[in-house]
């Protein structure tokens, strides 16, 4: 079951790490998210707190419900992966969205810091690629990892016991 342990492990981390760096990429370096970086992010967020009741039911013996919360934050991380290579596709001109551009808002602010905050902040464009290395962008390096990642956790959980 050691390796039951480590798809968990794998489960929780790889959208963790996804995640911080989306959030470092934003607020390090101001590459603020559009409307489809943020669908992107929900997933992940689910993927967390679903593998981490999966870490805990197995701390508790709870093996097949372990299973279940670990394959359920599989799935989401790929869901997220799927929609990262949509948004990936849009990014690179092969098909259009389905949403417009979005921008960054703060909440609490008056009529006049809200227009101000409006007038102030750049649109946030979901078919411009913001950032990327060897041609791939942030949405795409999310799909080949999350989906990768995924595909990677499913054949840990399905090995069979005693082989390698």
């Amino acid at each position: 079951m050691a390796h039951m342990a480590m798809a968990r492990w794998m489960a929780f981390f790889l959208p963790l790490s996804l995640i911080v760096g989306a959030l470092i990429s934003q607020y390090g370096f101001g590459l603020f998210p559009c409307e489809m970086c943020m669908w992107q992010r929900w997933p992940h967020y689910s993927a967390i707190a679903l593998a981490l009741l999966g870490i805990l039911l197995a701390k508790a013996h709870k093996e097949a419900l372990a299973n279940l919360f670990t394959g359920l934050a599989v799935l989401a991380i790929c869901i997220s992966g799927m929609i990262g290579g949509f948004h990936a596709g849009v990014e690179y001109g092969w098909w259009e969205g389905l949403t417009s551009c979005a921008s960054a808002s703060e909440q609490g602010l008056s009529a006049e810091e809200t227009l101000q905050a409006i007038l102030n902040t750049p649109l946030i464009r979901c078919d411009v690629t913001p950032w990327d290395l060897f041609g791939i962008s942030l949405a795409g390096f999310n799909f080949l990892l999350s989906v990768g990642g995924a595909i990677a956790i499913s054949m840990i959980m399905t090995r069979r016991k005693g082989t390698h």
